[in-house]
């Protein structure tokens, strides 16, 4: 009889012990944009995915170039990231399954309230010229982020070399969103940011607004498996459970349902064929 009791314990024991195994590996990894976390869109929509699914998300905030790298290397089972030229790039070469369009936002220019360079409008592109013809600061992240990646592309249409034109008044980086933001905020500069990260930014110091509303400023994003062919460690249903959410009417809802002093900081658009 004692026997059969100590073998029950263990039993239990063992039992109980692949109980908590299972749920330990009940998560996923994400590699993430940084705006994504600096916005507090993920602290809005993961506990109610988490409630829904039981499934933890663990978040690696990342420019959208290193992103796409821990993607690469199997160090995440998903991407959420918001450079669609780099994110097609990524699934054609076979790092990811397949691109599902998830939201937007935009982008805008930031700079000192008094305008030193006289960028203030709604042309990005003249914005841009501007800063640069006065030498004013302007505060670049330089770390191959979305919004890096966005800031060369509108120096390009702006007809600007800016590997070869920078001056002193360019600086580079290599930092996050926020960490672009706080340089800007103590050094006066001007800035590139997506809407979300800005909106909910609070050391704003003497920064505001001074180019919106340019269609050239849209921001989309996108969310990718990692091909589990190439990483037989991605876990493929958590993380497509992870996508199908995100992309069903409850997940858009959520999305689109974050906002910050009654302003909405992510649209959703997965409906929207090719975005």
């Amino acid at each position: 009889m004692q026997t059969r009791r100590i073998l029950l314990a263990l039993t239990a024991a063992t039992l109980i012990g692949l109980s908590g195994a299972s749920a330990q590996e009940k998560s996923i990894v994400v590699s993430s944009t940084t705006s994504t976390q600096d916005s507090g869109l993920f602290g809005h929509i993961l506990p109610m995915f988490k409630a829904k699914t039981g499934i933890d998300v663990k978040v690696v905030s990342q420019g959208t170039g290193q992103a796409l790298d821990t993607g690469r290397r199997g160090d995440a089972d998903v991407v959420f990231v918001h450079a669609k030229s780099q994110e097609e790039k990524f699934v054609a070469e076979g790092a990811g399954v397949k691109r599902y369009p998830v939201m937007y936002n935009d982008f805008v220019l930031v700079g000192p309230k008094s305008d030193p360079a006289g960028a203030k409008g709604k042309d990005i592109v003249a914005g841009l010229k501007a800063v640069m013809a006065k030498g004013q600061p302007f505060i670049s992240r330089g770390d191959k982020s979305g919004t890096h990646s966005a800031e060369l592309n509108l120096w390009k249409i702006a007809g600007v070399d800016i590997a070869k034109d920078k001056g002193p008044w360019y600086r580079e980086i290599g930092q996050g969103m926020g960490a672009a933001l706080n340089t800007g905020s103590a050094s006066n500069g001007y800035v590139l940011t997506d809407r979300g990260t800005w909106l909910s930014f609070k050391n704003r110091g003497d920064l505001d607004i001074a180019v919106e509303g340019d269609n050239k400023l849209f921001n989309q994003y996108g969310v990718i498996l990692v091909n589990p062919e190439k990483h037989k460690h991605v876990k493929k249903e958590l993380g497509q459970a992870f996508i199908d959410w995100l992309v069903s009417p409850e997940g858009q809802k959520a999305i689109a349902d974050y906002k910050i002093n009654g302003m909405q900081l992510f649209f959703a658009n997965a409906a929207v064929p090719g975005a």
